[in-house]
């Protein structure tokens, strides 16, 4: 699928506050807990529970998300296809950072370890 300017331009404007409590269903729904997420986003972000929570008060956009993010320096493992994009290919750093984020709360959801989730 190829991406587009529209769809970089949404990606940014969306929230992570609206995209959090669909994070938190979906892996719920599979068994596993929010403590798990929370150290799927760290991992991810550097953000801890407390920051999450600010991102989250904030409204936060996803460009402002991964703007005060720290990226985990083996976010470029993170491989395959998610929402119909392949990763590795997505050229807009920020859509693709968004999309490291949905495969890990994926892989989350599929009942990965964690060790195979956090690339260790």
């Amino acid at each position: 699928m190829q991406i587009t300017p529209e769809h970089n331009a949404r990606m940014a404007k969306m929230t992570f506050a609206i995209v959090y409590p669909l994070y938190v269903t979906k892996i719920e729904k599979k068994g596993r807990t929010k403590q798990e997420l929370h150290q799927v986003i760290e991992w991810l972000t550097g953000f801890d529970e407390k920051k999450i929570q600010e991102m989250i008060e904030e409204n936060a956009t996803f460009e402002t998300f991964f703007n005060k993010a720290k990226l985990n320096s083996a976010a470029d493992l993170i491989k395959g296809v998610i929402c119909g994009y392949r990763i590795e290919e997505i050229e807009n750093t920020l859509t693709r950072q968004v999309r490291y984020l949905d495969k890990l709360v994926d892989e989350l959801a599929k009942g990965k370890k964690m060790e195979k989730i956090l690339r260790s």
